[in-house]
This record gives C-alpha cells, structure tokens and sequence, in this order.
C-alpha cells in the first residue's frame, strides 16, 4: 500500500511537471504583449522594451521558464502584473473561498445523493424509484446556471430572506458568512445531486444483481446488512470517481455560478486575470487547479482501496 502511494505520487509530481510546460507555453501563445499593456496604449517603443527587459520578456522562452519554475519550487508563484502583488496570497484566499464551497457542496451531495440512489435501486420499478429517476432526468437536463438565476429571484428578489451575492469573512460574524454561502451551495448541490443519484442507482442495480450479492441473502442475511455492507461499498466505486472529478471541478472555480452571486472564488480569479491579460495571475491560477484535479483523482484512489478490500489486496501485491 505504501509503494502503491508512492508511485501514485511520483506519476502526479510528473504529470504536473508535464502540466507546468504545457501552461506556460499555452499562455505565453495568447495574443497580445503583456510589455505593451503594461506600458499603456501610447508608450513609446524605448518603454515597452524596458518593461519587457525589467520583467525577462526578451529571454529565450526555455530560461522565462526556469525562472518561472524554479520560483514555483521555492514556493513563490511570481507578482500579478495588474494587481501588482504577490500571487501566494491573492491566490491562497481564493483557493480557500473555493474548498469552503466544495466540501460543504460535496458532503451534502455525497449524503444526499447517494441515499436516493440507494432507496431508488432497493425499489427499483416502483413508485419511489419513478420519482427519483423523474427528478434526477429533470435536473440533469437544466442549465447549470437555471437554479442560481430561480434561487436568486425567490430567496433574494422576492423573499428577500438571503444577499444574493458578494461575500463576508468569518471574522465577521458566523451568520453573515454562513448566509452568503447558503445560496451558491444550493446551486451546486442542485447542480451536482441529479448525476449522483442516478449513478448511484445505476451501480447499485448491477451489484444488486451479483452472485456474491445473492449468496449474502441465501445465507439468511438481514437485508439491511446485505445492502449496506455488501452492495453499497462496491456499488460506490464509480460514484466516489465522480466525486472527486467534481472537487476539482469546484475548486477550480464554477466561472458561471461565481459571477452570478459575485463569490470571489477561483473561477472569478482566473476569468479576472484573462481579462486583463496577468500572464503570472494565469499560470499560477491554472497551475494550481491542475493540482487539485491531480490531488482529488489520488483520493478517489486511495478511497477505492477503503472501500474495496479487493483493490486493496491487489495494491499490496503490486
């Protein structure tokens, strides 16, 4: 098991370093001079090359990187050129607006979601898995951005009982915080919670139908037991993969639902740096979401092997 990890996180060291090149050089590619924009629309040539030369812009693109890297690796993600301030920090409270949304997000549906599936698969062909199939076609099938705009019009429009947007600290007071959060973590469970219970259901039909399954109830097992300590853990697998892509997912920041209750998240970091162009404020933005698409895929991994003593066995013998 420990091997196991250990290779898993050389693969991930590797693919980032992979990641690393491929976004650098993705954005060094995007049109526009980040020297000429700094200098302004009508700086002379003389500034624009001394800007270029104070920031090594006239560098081989090989070198731009090192410095780039190397600076990464010493934990100094470089300056925003429109902020004109350290990325670290910038970023790190963006990150933390962003895990804030998906942990409390993620635990609801993961609860939620999987209990439909569950009690759907249990009552497969009745009414209650008619029910939760209905609703989970109907929220699969709306926009993503449908529930904020309605959740927006009854809770703040009409009800007036929640801001609608922006965001307060803690430190602030708890009930401030909490109340700013409540409507962007409704959308994402409303997003998010149709998909899991239908993949949960489906999963759990298969298993259902298992010899291994069916074994447990011949030996007069309590049904409750055969679903709950034989099925689920199984049935979980594929729901516990898509979990994790939609940490990353969120964490990455949801650009749509962060603009529409202004939730000054990842998504509305990076879409603030490409529109103005901050190359650094990019690099480190996409760089560290990778990762935490990288970190969210070695967790499901590692959950696989929780709930899954056969995957576990196997990571022992490799």
């Amino acid at each position: 098991m420990f091997a196991y990890i250990l290779t898993r996180l050389a693969s991930l060291a590797l693919i980032l370093v992979v990641m690393s090149v491929l976004i650098f050089l993705v954005t060094q590619a995007m049109p526009g001079d980040v020297a000429s924009m700094i200098a302004g629309q009508f700086a002379s040539k003389e500034v624009v090359d001394a800007i270029a030369v104070k920031l090594g812009l006239d560098q081989p693109l090989i070198v731009q990187y090192g410095r780039w890297a190397g600076g990464i690796l010493q934990g100094d993600l470089g300056r925003s050129l429109v902020l004109e301030q350290p990325i670290g920090p910038i970023l790190m409270e963006a990150l933390a607006r962003s895990l804030v949304l998906a942990v409390v997000a993620l635990a609801v549906v993961a609860v939620v979601g999987i209990a439909l599936g569950v009690l759907a698969a249990v009552r497969r062909g009745k009414l209650t898995d008619q029910m939760v199939s209905g609703v989970s076609y109907l929220g699969i099938a709306v926009p993503d951005f449908f529930w904020a705009i309605v959740l927006v019009l009854i809770f703040g429009s009409y009800l007036q009982l929640l801001p609608t947007g922006g965001y307060t600290p803690i430190s602030e007071g708890f009930l401030p915080w909490a109340a700013h959060l409540v409507l962007p973590v409704v959308t994402l469970v409303m997003m998010l919670l149709a998909r899991i219970a239908r993949l949960t259901r489906s999963s759990m039909i298969d298993v259902l139908q298992t010899n291994y399954v069916k074994f447990a109830r011949a030996k007069g097992m309590p049904e409750s037991v055969v679903i709950l300590r034989h099925a689920l853990k199984n049935a979980l697998l594929p729901t516990i993969t898509v979990l994790a892509i939609d940490f990353g997912l969120i964490l990455g920041g949801v650009v749509v639902i962060e603009t529409i209750f202004s939730y000054p998240g990842m998504g509305r970091l990076l879409l603030f740096a490409i529109q103005r162009h901050d190359l650094p404020l990019i690099q480190a933005t996409i760089l560290i979401v990778s990762a935490a698409y990288c970190l969210a895929n070695l967790t499901a991994d590692l959950l696989y092997a929780f709930v899954n003593p056969k995957i576990r066995h196997g990571m022992r013998a490799s």
